[in-house]
């Protein structure tokens, strides 16, 4: 199934390697079932005969109705959803061209900020739309978003961390939206423009008693005062053993979605006065990734100790490479994907990520983005931003990169028959 690298163990190191924009498509088959020629019993008294035969027709029954269950389970109630013999690395494979891209028109999206909508800033391509993520060793069903607005009627997802999570949240808005006849029935909950200044983002589905949310937590950890009597230099502090004081929000939701790592980077922290902490002692040599694994553990053991996770599906997503030229002014963009998997991809958090994930006593899946973007470097916003005074080579058109990104979360959903959903 599609669930294979969906795991606790997934590493996120991205490999210098190449992948075709065009692989090969893999299919697979359910082995038929074998028929028997069955021949009638004696209407006589009960014998060791026709107790015999009665046992091996009854247990024949009995395996022919348990393989027609796992039939139906993976394939063809999976309609388009090939599932191979073995488990598939669902994050191994390459973009292909598909002309029924994208899944939705940003333009008629109300919850796509002005900075990721491209064509609006003046893109004027639009082939980098016309992609699609294709695992190696099997294939992913198209999202169909009224079956997925069904399966979540009642249902809340939260997605927490930085900008590039506010950008798969917008992702995940849009695409629902093209299941919903009446638009005026999704809104904000607060009236609030999208804005990456908000601590709080929450869309409500009214017709489908859905909410979809975003909190802005870029470390994941609380950001605070340094000590009494601390060095000059130190404005503000990272608290690695304390999980962000709005943690208790994210409690409580069917959905759960990470990420972190764009700040935690020199220029987002040193530069700026801000150090680590912990055990309410500074740590003013500790390394980055360090910290970040700290920060990494606490939030491990807040998911531990905090979140059902017999009712929340946790996920958790990797770095998404950047694509900056050497000199970092400019990006490196491509006109299409590329066949060789480059970028910024910070390898060394994802084998944190996997390391921490690795030790967990509870499920945690892994979505190991950070191959599949290091092949769109075409997908960036580019100079296509607003205002237009910058480039940007690290966040994603929408539509775009992240629409995968939800397509995986829904294939795993779907892999795993909705489990947990209560349908």
């Amino acid at each position: 199934m599609m669930i294979g690298n969906l795991s606790r163990s997934s590493s996120a190191r991205l490999s210098n390697r190449t992948s075709g924009l065009n692989s090969p498509r893999h299919s697979f088959s359910v082995s038929s079932f074998s028929h028997r020629k069955w021949i009638p019993f004696s209407a006589a008294a009960p014998s060791l005969i026709s107790i015999a035969g009665t046992f091996f027709l009854s247990a024949l029954l009995l395996a022919f109705a348990c393989a027609l269950y796992l039939y139906l389970l993976r394939g063809t109630f999976f309609t388009g959803f090939a599932v191979p013999e073995e488990k598939c690395d669902v994050f191994s494979g390459s973009w292909v061209p598909d002309t029924t891209y994208p899944l939705y028109n940003s333009s008629d999206c109300p919850f796509v900020e002005r900075g990721f909508n491209c064509l609006a800033n003046g893109r004027e391509d639009t082939g980098y739309l016309k992609w699609r993520w294709k695992p190696s060793t099997c294939d992913s069903p198209r999202f169909d978003a009224r079956e997925a607005l069904e399966r979540l009627r009642g249902k809340r997802v939260v997605f927490v961390g930085d900008s590039m999570s506010r950008t798969q949240w917008e992702s995940m808005i849009c695409m629902l939206m093209t299941g919903v006849d009446d638009k005026n029935s999704v809104h904000e909950v607060n009236g609030n423009s999208i804005s990456k200044t908000i601590r709080f983002l929450g869309v409500r589905f009214e017709g489908y008693n859905l909410s979809v949310e975003f909190f802005r937590s870029v470390f994941l950890v609380q950001l605070g005062f340094p000590p009494k009597h601390g060095p000059k230099r130190v404005k503000t502090t990272l608290k690695l053993d304390r999980l962000d004081d709005i943690s208790h929000r994210w409690v409580d939701s069917d959905i759960l979605i990470f990420n972190s790592g764009h700040w935690w980077a020199p220029s987002k922290l040193f530069d700026l006065g801000c150090y680590f902490q912990a055990g309410g002692l500074l740590k003013l040599g500790m390394p980055i990734t360090s910290a970040f694994k700290i920060a990494l553990e606490t939030w491990a053991f807040w998911v531990e100790t905090m979140v059902n996770t017999n009712r929340t599906h946790v996920f958790f997503r990797t770095f998404e490479p950047s694509h900056w030229s050497s000199n970092k002014k400019v990006c490196d963009m491509t006109q299409q994907p590329s066949s060789e998997a480059k970028g910024d991809d910070r390898s060394e958090f994802g084998e944190i990520l996997a390391e921490v994930v690795g030790k967990m006593r509870v499920s945690v899946n892994v979505l190991n983005v950070t191959l599949m973007g290091a092949f769109r470097s075409d997908a960036h916003i580019g100079p296509w931003t607003h205002p237009s005074s910058v480039f940007d080579c690290s966040h994603w058109c929408l539509p775009g990169v992240p629409d995968a990104w939800n397509e995986l979360v829904f294939s795993y959903l779907l892999a795993n028959d909705w489990r947990k959903f209560g349908r």
